[in-house]
């Protein structure tokens, strides 16, 4: 991939300030969860995938939560597309595609429940889909 040249040194600082974990939708989801009685972990890493991190996980049951964020993520919704350095960002953010989709059919193929939300869908209704993902995984004793 070419190198990132910052546009600006605006661009350059609000790029810099974006958070990559507990974002307000992951964590109004956590909250959710939490409250129904669901424990899990955060940030796990991705078993033989370096680099790469499970937004919310439930290892018993095998099920792995991302909330992905609709710029970083190529929302068909509310993706936009920078103006300056078009060429590298298009680049960039067709690679986080491509590693999200790789990401995913390695876990699923490890025998993992995968789901993927976008930061703007309601966290009252990504709680209820990963409570029923959850409750349907568990291992029946």
């Amino acid at each position: 991939m070419p190198e990132a040249v910052p546009s600006s040194a605006a661009v350059s600082a609000r790029m810099s300030r974006q958070g990559s974990r507990d974002t307000a939708p992951e964590v109004a989801v956590r909250r959710l969860l939490h409250a129904s009685g669901l424990r899990y972990r955060v940030n796990v890493p991705v078993p033989g995938m370096p680099r790469r991190t499970i937004d919310i996980v439930f290892p018993k049951s095998r099920v792995a939560i991302f909330l992905d964020g609709c710029f970083w993520h190529g929302c068909p919704q509310h993706a936009t597309q920078p103006k300056s350095n078009a060429e590298w960002w298009r680049t960039k953010l067709d690679k986080n595609m491509s590693r999200d989709i790789e990401t995913t059919e390695h876990l699923q193929a490890e025998g993992w429940t995968v789901l993927r939300f976008w930061e703007h869908e309601v966290p009252d209704d990504v709680a209820n889909t990963v409570r029923a993902a959850v409750l349907s995984a568990r291992p029946r004793s």
